[in-house]
C-alpha cells in the first residue's frame, strides 16, 4: 500500500532544541494528515559527528563536555531500513533505530583524531548541566541499538587510517 514514509530523530519529544521541535511537529502533521504513514526516528549520523568533530579539532586542543554521550549509526544502515519500510505496509511509529556503541564525545573524538592522523589533546570539561539540552540523554536508543557499523569501523573506511 503507498504511504509516506517519515525520517525522524530521536529524541524530538524528549530534547528541547528548536531543529527537534520542528521535527516534532512534522511528526505530529504527518499522522493527522489523513494518508497512511509510517516513522523512523533514527539516533545522530555517523556524518554528522564526524563534521562536529572534524570543526573542534580545528583548535589546538579539542574541548569537549564531559560525559556527554552520542549513539551514532550509519547513515546507509537508516537508509536501507527506510528503504524496507517503504515496501511494507504503513506501521505508524517503529522501533528507533540507534548505532551499535554508546560513547562519550571525547572517545568519539580521540577515535576521529586517530583516523584523521591529527595529534590532539581531549579535554573533557564539566558540563554544566543546564547548558545542554542532552543532559538527560533523551536522544538515545539504548534498546535499540541495532545499528553495526560502529563510529571506528565508519571513520576507517573513510579515511583508510586505523581509528583506534
Amino acid at each position: 500500500m503507498p504511504h509516506l514514509v517519515y525520517i525522524s530523530i530521536v529524541g524530538v519529544d524528549r530534547v528541547p532544541l528548536g531543529y527537534y521541535k520542528i521535527k516534532h511537529e512534522v511528526e505530529d502533521l504527518v499522522e493527522n494528515a489523513g494518508v497512511p504513514w509510517t516513522i523512523l526516528r533514527a539516533t545522530q549520523f555517523h556524518d554528522l559527528v564526524a563534521t562536529m568533530l572534524g570543526q573542534l579539532a580545528k583548535a589546538p586542543v579539542v574541548v569537549v563536555p564531559d560525559g556527554l554521550l552520542d549513539q551514532p549509526v550509519d547513515v546507509r544502515e537508516v537508509a536501507r531500513r527506510l528503504a524496507d519500510l517503504a515496501r511494507q505496509e504503513p506501521q505508524g511509529r517503529v522501533p528507533d533505530l540507534g548505532g551499535p556503541q554508546v560513547l562519550t564525545v571525547a572517545e568519539l573524538a580521540r577515535t576521529y583524531l586517530t583516523a584523521t592522523g591529527r595529534r590532539r589533546p581531549v579535554w573533557s570539561v564539566p558540563l554544566v548541566l543546564r547548558a545542554t539540552p542532552f543532559r538527560d540523554n533523551g536522544h538515545l536508543a539504548r534498546e535499540h541499538a541495532v545499528g553495526r557499523t560502529t563510529f571506528a569501523e565508519w571513520v576507517q573506511q573513510r579515511t583508510g587510517s586505523p581509528a583506534a
